[in-house]
């Protein structure tokens, strides 16, 4: 896959962090919807990832995750750990730029509606995201969203055919991906070249979050770091490795940044 990262004329400059290999954007939710804004106004492929813990130990294994994170054209933060780890670092990183999608649908599907934006929504299990999508065109009057399930063989040529033509005939202005990391950002990568010229964001849950189908944690959990503690409890068996044995592989490249912006301050 050729390699996309690059400056692109019209795109806002948001003050930018790197470590622990890799770079985030300083994005608050106003000024990311911002983004959004101006970025869907070039009618251009543009990506706008997002980083987590889960995500940091996944580009250490896996290549195809890497060359999507270096390719995107911004990465906002998505987990109060990695604001954690950031300001253990001494970064100059707060609260407000940790956004999760579940805090910051309203003001995407909100801004989508008023600008007549049409969103075309990869994912979720047959039958739940067009529940999700109905709930939401019920809270944002106006909004224009199409939803194909995301339970389809990416390998098979006629399934994923199938699933591009459909986006294709979308002629969406967003394009949102939410099957679960890597699936999704692999899955972008992948077919980078054969999507429309949308706006491009991985989004795992959220439509199913923001339509109230998947409980939503207590936004006081999320905003003290324990939302990871409320998900969890709630799907032990498909969690217990990213929060309880994960983040284990993350704190020999913490220690030793940690020591060189150390030594280097000093």
């Amino acid at each position: 896959m050729t390699h996309i990262k690059g400056r692109i004329k019209g795109l806002p400059d948001v003050p930018m962090f790197t470590f622990m290999g890799v770079r985030v954007n300083s994005f608050t939710m106003e000024t990311l919807t911002a983004f959004v804004d101006q970025a869907v106004d070039l009618h251009q492929k543009i990506i706008i990832a997002n980083h987590n813990l889960h995500s940091l130990a996944l580009i250490r294994k896996s290549p195809k995750m890497a060359e999507f994170y270096g390719a995107a054209h911004a990465v906002h933060i998505d987990g109060m750990a990695l604001v954690m780890v950031g300001r253990l670092l001494g970064l100059p990183i707060t609260r407000t730029n940790r956004i999760t999608y579940v805090d910051w649908m309203p003001h995407l599907m909100a801004a989508a509606a008023e600008k007549k934006w049409r969103i075309c929504y990869v994912g979720s299990k047959p039958g739940v995201g067009e529940a999700s999508a109905a709930v939401l065109r019920r809270r944002f009057k106006g909004l224009d969203i199409v939803v194909h399930q995301g339970y389809f063989n990416v390998r098979s040529a006629v399934e994923n055919g199938a699933v591009l033509d459909y986006i294709m005939a979308s002629d969406p202005a967003i394009l949102m991906v939410g099957m679960g990391m890597p699936r999704q950002e692999e899955w972008i990568w992948d077919n980078l070249f054969d999507l429309p010229n949308s706006l491009v964001l991985p989004c795992g849950a959220a439509l199913d979050y923001a339509a109230g189908i998947i409980p939503t944690p207590p936004r006081w959990a999320g905003r003290i770091g324990m939302e990871w503690l409320y998900r969890l409890m709630a799907e032990p068996g498909r969690m217990w490795y990213r929060y309880l044995a994960e983040p284990w592989r993350l704190v020999r490249p913490f220690v030793r940044e940690w020591r060189k912006r150390w030594f280097d301050r000093y």
